[in-house]
This record gives C-alpha cells, structure tokens and sequence, in this order.
C-alpha cells in the first residue's frame, strides 16, 4: 500500500497493511531541523521531510484558518487589519466596521521567526464583547466570496498534487465552533452564556455552524480528504459531559455531519484531557479523534481508550513529546514506540503519533527510533 492508501483504509475503518506512522509536524520542528530555510511549508517541507525520515504523511496545513472575510472587505464589512512589533511579539489589530457596528479585535503571538506562522495567537481583545456586538456581528457576517472559494479550491488541489502518494491532506479549516466562539467572545463568557444569555449564544452559535459548513466546501471539492476542527476548549478539565451534550455537541456534530456529507473525513483535536467526554466524542461522530494524551498532558490511556471506543471512532497518539521525547535514549524511545504500537494496533483505526505536534529541541536521532520503533511493530501480517 502506499502512505495515502494505508491512511485512507484505516479513516474507512479497514485494516491497512501496517498502522500508519503520522507524526504531527509544523513549522516549530521544520524550523529545528532545517534550521538554515528561509521559508517552510506544512505541505511541501514536509514531505521532504518524510522522504528522510520515512513516514506517513497527514499534512495539516493552516492557511485558512482565518477566512477572507476577517482579511478583506465584503458587502457591509469594511475590514482594516494592523501589524506591528512590541518587544518580542507581533501584535495584530483588526477592526470591522458594519453598518452599525465597529468591532475590534487585538491578538498576539511571539516572534518565532519562520516559524511563527505555526504559532497560535493569544487574544489580548476579543473582537465580540456584548450583545449588541454579537447582534451586529451575525446581522452581516458574510459568507466567503467567489475569489477566496476559488483560492481555497486551487491551493488545496496543489496541496494534492504535491501530497501523491505520501499521505493525504487535512487542513485546518475555520472549523470548532465552540473553539471559534471562544476566540471571538471570550472562553469566560461562552462557557456562561448558555445560561445567562441563551438567546445570544444559540444566535452566535447557530451562525457559526452555518458559516463553517459551507465555508470549507471549497477545500474539500479541491481535494482535502479531512478537514481538521478544533475541540480543545471544551475538554473535560473545563466542561462535564452533560454540559458538552447540550450545549456544544449540537453544533459540532451538525458540522461534522456535513463535512461527511461533502465527502470528507473529520479529525477532532483535543491534545489535553477528555476522558469523561469520550462517549461525547462517539455521538459525535468525527472521524479521528487525536491525540490520546495521557498524564500530565490530558487524562487518557490508549489501552482504555481503544476498549471503549476504539470500535467507532480512529484514535490517534500517542507518545509523550514534551518530555519523554526529548529527554530519553533513542533506545528508550524505539521500546516505547513499539509498546504503544501494540497497545494500539489491534482491530485497526489506529493512527501511531505523538500526543501532539513534534517540538523544537527535540533530538533528532529519538524521533528516528521513534519512527523507527513504531514500524518494527506496526505489520498486520506479523
């Protein structure tokens, strides 16, 4: 089989030849391992990278995350967007100005270089932050225009191409409602609003769903196999199941439910705890639910996992990359590897990864006996 192949058998939830190989890689770990490149690309340096490294590949590039619509101005949405260097950040202002509203929004990443397009960005001013705001912001948010649908057709389409065999393409997609909504308004008041404001957070909410489904179509129909949603914000440490059911799960399933009906896989990241929301994530429906972490990143444990859901959902994960990554022998890594490989083979919808993406300083020569070790265990002949 190749790479594209084995990774499309097991989201179909077929057994492939062998478990995939999948790290996470962006532009954090490109950065440390070509530390002379002037510019990175989550499609095209990675799979240079897996030529080198030899594994398989789930390219994860992020271009549009942030749609045209927050860059540009459309019908009733004038768009002014700022840059600038304080200290050691690059702070970003961006104001929209309706008909009878300007919003504003300030965010902040740190200056990481070339790879500081891999950074994600904290909100120092949330563009949303009363009712009048979230009024205005629903009233004209538009939808994307035929220039960016035909940009995210075209990029995507090149995505394939440079992709072949490889493996396939998963972008971020202005996908995770809930993750969204907290972006613009403040996790603080979207974790409260459903009961203290109902009416606003289902508007809010129900917009955002509809925004997301026909947003990402372009990606799909110019060849993306999964469209990437972002779950984190409502993990298990700060939501209860019965709080996911009713007023998160609504809106995500409705989203996933759609990419799948467009001919899309889905994969949900939640990279921390979720274990009380693991029933959650089956009604859901996505396809991938990465990454598996267990302590001290997230509460989880594959063998548990794979028992209890592992026959409706693709797991993904999950070796420590924050510690244990970096501070073992490479023969430590490689008997890890295989032991995590054993855990999470049986009955297929496996994917072998890191509990999330691959880090800077992380030993070169561990993440080949990472690679290395996982495949010495990953035959479904053996």
């Amino acid at each position: 089989m190749t790479s594209r192949e084995r990774i499309l058998t097991v989201l179909q939830g077929d057994l492939p030849d062998r478990v995939p190989v999948t790290p996470f890689i962006q532009e954090e770990f490109l950065k440390w391992f070509y530390p002379t490149r002037r510019t990175l690309d989550r499609v095209e340096t990675v799979v240079e990278l897996a030529s080198e490294l030899s594994f398989d590949v789930i390219a994860k590039p992020n271009r549009f995350m942030t749609p045209a619509f927050f860059k540009r101005d459309h019908l009733n949405w004038r768009v002014r967007h700022e840059t600038k260097r304080e200290g050691d950040f690059w702070v970003s202002r961006l104001e929209i100005t309706t008909p009878d509203r300007v919003l504003t929004q300030v965010s902040a990443v740190p200056d990481a270089g070339v790879a500081t397009a891999g950074v994600m960005s904290a909100v120092r001013k949330h563009l949303l932050e009363d009712e009048d705001d979230i009024a205005s912001f629903t009233r004209w948010l538009p939808l994307a225009d035929a220039e960016a649908q035909q940009e995210m057709r075209e990029t995507a389409a090149a995505w394939r191409r440079t992709l072949g065999d490889t493996g396939i393409c998963a972008p971020w997609g202005w996908a995770g409602v809930f993750n969204v909504a907290s972006d613009l308004w403040g996790i603080e008041q979207v974790m409260m609003a459903p009961y203290v404001e109902e009416s606003t957070y289902q508007t809010l909410m129900e917009t955002l769903t509809r925004g997301m489904m026909a947003y990402n179509v372009p990606l799909i129909e110019g060849g993306a196999e999964m469209i990437g949603l972002q779950g984190h914000m409502a993990n298990a440490r700060s939501v209860s199941a019965d709080y996911f059911r009713r007023h998160v799960a609504p809106y995500e399933k409705q989203l996933i439910d759609a990419l799948h009906a467009q001919g899309a896989f889905t994969v949900y990241h939640n990279c921390g705890f979720a274990r009380a929301l693991w029933p959650c994530y089956c009604e859901l429906g996505m396809t991938l639910w990465e990454t598996v972490a267990e302590p001290p990143q997230g509460d989880n444990g594959l063998a548990e996992a794979k028992q209890e859901v592992g026959d409706r959902i693709c797991l993904a994960g999950n070796l420590d990359q924050v510690c244990f990554l970096k501070t073992a022998t490479p023969e430590e890594v490689a008997a890890r590897s295989r032991e995590i490989m054993r855990i999470g083979k049986p009955g297929g919808r496996y994917l072998f990864a890191c509990s999330d993406f691959l880090e800077k300083n992380t030993p070169v020569e561990n993440v080949k006996a990472m690679i290395q070790g996982a495949l010495e265990e990953s035959s479904y002949d053996a």
